[in-house]
């Protein structure tokens, strides 16, 4: 049995109301160093990756692929020179000659085509599930995804960075890597080609024909160089406005999860008019930075697009010189310039992919930022002790000298030394706002900030019971097992728990699949985990206020649980008043002290990931 059986909502919530922190690692654009450590923790996720094997093998064949097909272009370029000598040359047995040995390359270089497609989707496909497992991995590690909503603006929306963004980067890394090394293949295959092909360029001056070594080498790579130079000076900002777009646009989406996960109070309350004056200010601030973004693009534009057009006539103008003084051929002409055009639209990839480059930091910066904070969770909050966990030797459950150290303020108990034995019942007491359920996190371990020790009983004897039941995505079988599975109970243990809770109704509706936690209202899904608790029979249970959306009649009647079947379990409590007390052996109400600490995420790097 796990030791924390109903975690409290998501990460987004923040326990206690307490402040957070400022501008955290969200956002912004990587330095060099920290782009270098992102690289690094992206690769380090796949190595750890169960199937990396598979991912290398995937690698070496598009590497094949990629080194076929850049061979079959430079036998295209070849090509183009035979074939349009025999047209200019009138040889119509040449010409269709020529054209058979095009139908041949062209079909080897399609099938190549097809190969790397889906080797290439295929890839995205297995790096996304490295990527997304290993945030997963970390994530859920024990704490951690409660604490991430204390570490600035780092921890919100963890859904979206490990949901849209990992996906995004993964397609991204695929398709640059793969474009990458591909226009490197084609510009290793093709210098060498147009080097050699350069010295049938003959130039003429003032009466002098001379050769240039490597000439139309030189020019394509002072055009490619000279493109992206204006590239990079117009598209840099880019790379910041990605990063705040995909920030915002998180923003957005969880405004509105969160209006329709409220809808009904939104409607009791008619709150329709401000709700649309928020969700417009989300969407607005999307908007603004969409535009700056498409004013980016339209500038980077005129040097891309422009790069592009001149590139239509450039090569054909640098080798028109040797063509009209004779050393070229039509033929050696159009092989000159397909080798130019293949040189250049490889040292031209960077100025055609900046802008996806520039997402790509954008989205490796968001990814990896978030993959490299959770290991440093354990050190969030550092000017604050740490409370100390163990297990009872005894297997009771003890609270020595604990001070629970929040934002604002120390939260203790009267009793110093609070100590349970097998079956006692206890109370923790105080106002709203007293800190109790804080109290209750941190006996559970999600807070471990302040002082003193908490002995706990073996944790297969353990239930935690938080004041909103979790009721996980599925059959209502597999909420009502929660967190064990659903197979370990019988069909009969089902119908026995849920007719001694009152929600006998429920029996048929076993397997289905719906959202309980929306199709059930509060004081129901309370109910459902008193029946949880049937199902389970836990020795020790710690629970804060779980029956609060109860009238006092129902409450007794589930507390009632505890003077029969579970006779013979612990019970630790925490509530606002001591109305409840009679139930209880006794009561200890909460000090509070004003004293709070500061939490800071310190700086990324700190520790290894």
């Amino acid at each position: 049995m796990a030791s924390v059986a109903e975690p409290r909502g998501t990460a987004r919530a923040k326990a206690g109301g307490g402040r957070r922190q400022g501008k955290g690692p969200g956002g912004g654009q990587p330095g060099r160093g920290d782009l270098r450590r992102h690289v690094e923790a992206f690769l380090r996720a796949v190595h750890r990756f169960p199937r990396r094997r598979r991912i290398y093998l995937l690698t070496a064949a598009i590497v094949a692929v990629l080194c076929a097909t850049a061979y079959g272009q430079i036998r295209l370029n070849a090509w183009q020179g035979d074939f349009y000598d025999a047209l200019a040359k009138h040889h119509l047995t040449a010409f269709v000659h020529q054209l058979l040995v095009f139908v041949a390359i062209v079909a080897g270089l399609l099938t190549l085509g097809v190969s790397q497609t889906w080797l290439q989707e295929t890839m995205k496909i297995d790096l996304r599930d490295a990527v997304s497992r290993d945030l997963l991995n970390q994530w859920l590690q024990p704490r951690r995804a409660y604490q991430l909503a204390w570490a600035g603006d780092i921890g919100d929306n963890p859904d979206q960075r490990i949901h849209e963004d990992s996906r995004h980067l993964t397609e991204l890394c695929s398709d640059l890597g793969v474009g990458l090394l591909q226009a490197s293949l084609l510009l290793v295959s093709f210098v060498g080609v147009l080097w050699v092909l350069s010295e049938r360029v003959v130039l003429q001056f003032d009466g002098q024909r001379f050769n240039v070594p490597g000439y139309m080498v030189w020019c394509a790579l002072a055009y490619a160089l000279a493109g992206s130079w204006a590239t990079w000076r117009v598209g840099r900002p880019l790379i910041p406005l990605n990063a705040e777009r995909y920030a915002r646009e998180a923003d957005f989406r969880f405004a509105l999860v969160h209006l329709n996960e409220a809808a009904e109070a939104v409607g009791l309350y008619s709150g329709e008019h401000e709700a649309r004056r928020d969700l417009g200010h989300a969407l607005e601030e999307t908007l603004k930075v969409m535009r700056r973004l498409a004013r980016g693009l339209a500038n980077l534009t005129w040097v891309t697009a422009g790069y592009g057009w001149l590139g239509l006539v450039v090569p054909i103008a640098v080798a028109s010189p040797g063509y009209f003084n004779g050393s070229l051929s039509f033929g050696d002409l159009m092989m000159v310039t397909g080798a130019f055009l293949q040189v250049q639209q490889s040292l031209r990839w960077f100025v055609d992919n900046f802008s996806r480059i520039a997402d790509w930091r954008a989205t490796l910066l968001r990814v990896m930022t978030l993959r490299l904070t959770l290991p440093e969770l354990e050190t969030l909050g550092g000017s604050a002790s740490r409370i100390t966990f163990g297990r009872h030797p005894r297997g009771h459950l003890a609270l020595d000298s604990l001070r629970i150290q929040l934002p604002d303020k120390r939260v203790s108990l009267t009793e110093g030394d609070l100590e349970m034995k097998p079956g006692e019942r206890v109370v923790i007491t105080g106002g709203a706002g007293a800190g109790k359920s804080m109290l209750f996190r941190a006996i559970a371990g999600l807070w471990p900030w302040g002082s003193g020790q908490v002995l706990l009983p073996p944790p297969e004897e353990l239930l935690f019971l938080p004041q909103r039941p979790y009721l996980p995505i599925g059959t209502l079988r597999r909420a009502l097992a929660y967190p064990a599975p659903a197979e370990v109970f019988a069909e009969a243990e089902f119908e026995r728990v849920l007719q001694r809770v009152g929600l006998g109704r429920l029996h048929s509706h076993l397997d289905e699949e719906r959202r309980w936690d929306k199709q059930l209202a509060l004081d129901e899904q309370q109910t459902l985990a008193f029946a949880r608790l049937l199902l389970h029979r836990p020795a020790w249970v710690v629970m804060d206020d779980p029956l609060n959306a109860l009238e006092l009649a129902r409450r007794s009647e589930l507390c009632g649980i505890f003077d029969q079947e579970l006779a013979g379990t612990a019970v630790l409590a925490v509530g606002r008043t001591t109305a409840a007390a009679p139930f209880f052996g006794r009561a200890v109400p909460v000090i509070e002290e004003p004293d709070g600490v500061d939490f800071r995420l310190p700086q990324l790097g700190s520790n290894s990931p």
